[in-house]
């Protein structure tokens, strides 16, 4: 097998990266769209399914992108982002902001944040943040903001990324 399409553990089992994506795709996730200015106040952005509350106190967030992106060196170099939580009916800013090139933001309203960092118009919240710590982890990076301003815009259902696939929430009955 090749090297470089799998990972050897410490006791010489080797995990295939097809099976080890296949199984945490049974791992449903929501979908961020991580927005900054570059340095130009352009704005540049990313989706993301590697979004998560670090801490309450003080208020962290951290994302993951990963180590090949050409878009998070011009987020890194902002110092800043909006991490911006997207609607069901939002699969066209995830494609987006998903594709090669510098148009993301073509068909996608955004306005700035006090910060100046840009919000995406109609996603559920919206979370604005400064970049204070970024490690190395793999093939990605972990990058841990702090929280300056927040807002939630409408509760509506979230956009999910489940084996391969975009959709929403259905709400269930409460826990007891």
């Amino acid at each position: 097998m090749n090297s470089k399409a799998s990972s050897v553990l410490d006791d010489d089992r080797v995990i295939d990266p097809r099976q080890f994506r296949d199984i945490l795709g049974h791992f449903p996730t929501g979908v961020v769209a991580v927005t900054a200015a570059d340095i130009e106040g352009r704005p540049v952005g990313m989706a993301v399914g590697s979004f998560t509350s670090v801490s309450l106190n003080p208020p962290l967030v951290g994302f993951l992108p990963d180590k090949s992106s050409s878009t998070f060196p011009k987020i890194r170099a902002a110092k800043r982002f909006c991490a911006n939580v997207l609607r069901a009916d939002q699969q066209h800013v995830c494609r987006n902001l998903s594709r090669k090139g510098d148009d993301k933001f073509t068909d996608v309203d955004w306005a700035p944040t006090p910060s100046g960092m840009p919000r995406i118009l109609g996603s559920l919240a919206w979370i604005d943040c400064e970049i204070t710590d970024v490690h190395d982890a793999g093939d990605h990076h972990i990058v841990v903001g702090r929280v300056h301003h927040l807002e939630l815009d409408t509760p509506e259902s979230p956009l999910i990324f489940f084996q391969g696939r975009y959709g929403g929430f259905a709400t269930a009955e409460p826990l007891e």
